[in-house]
C-alpha cells in the first residue's frame, strides 16, 4: 500500500504566513520611494523572492514534502539567480 503522510496545519500558521506576505508587499511598494539607483531593482527582486519562497514552503507545501523536492527548487533557483545576477551586470555595464 501506498503510505501518505499527511500533515495539519493550524490556522494561525496561514495567518502568520499572510501577515509576513502583506508586509513584505508593503515594504516593495515603500522601496519605490527610496532613492537606491540600481539597486532599486535588486532589491524587489530579492524581496519578490523571499515571497516565493515563504509561498512554496507553506502554500505548496515544499516545507512538508520529501526533500528531494526541496533540492530541485533549489536548483532551480540558483539557475534562475544566476541567470538575474547576468542579467544584472549585461544592465549595469552598458
Amino acid at each position: 500500500m501506498n503510505k501518505e503522510n499527511n500533515h495539519i496545519v493550524p490556522y494561525y500558521v496561514y495567518f502568520v504566513v499572510l501577515g509576513a506576505l502583506l508586509l513584505l508587499t508593503a515594504i516593495t511598494v515603500l522601496i519605490t520611494r527610496v532613492e537606491l539607483g540600481a539597486l532599486n531593482t535588486a532589491a524587489a527582486m530579492l524581496i519578490a523572492t523571499i515571497k516565493g519562497l515563504i509561498v512554496l514552503l507553506y502554500f505548496m507545501h515544499l516545507k512538508f514534502d520529501q526533500k528531494i523536492y526541496a533540492i530541485m527548487v533549489g536548483l532551480v533557483m540558483a539557475v534562475f539567480f544566476a541567470v538575474i545576477v547576468i542579467t544584472f551586470f549585461d544592465y549595469l555595464y552598458r
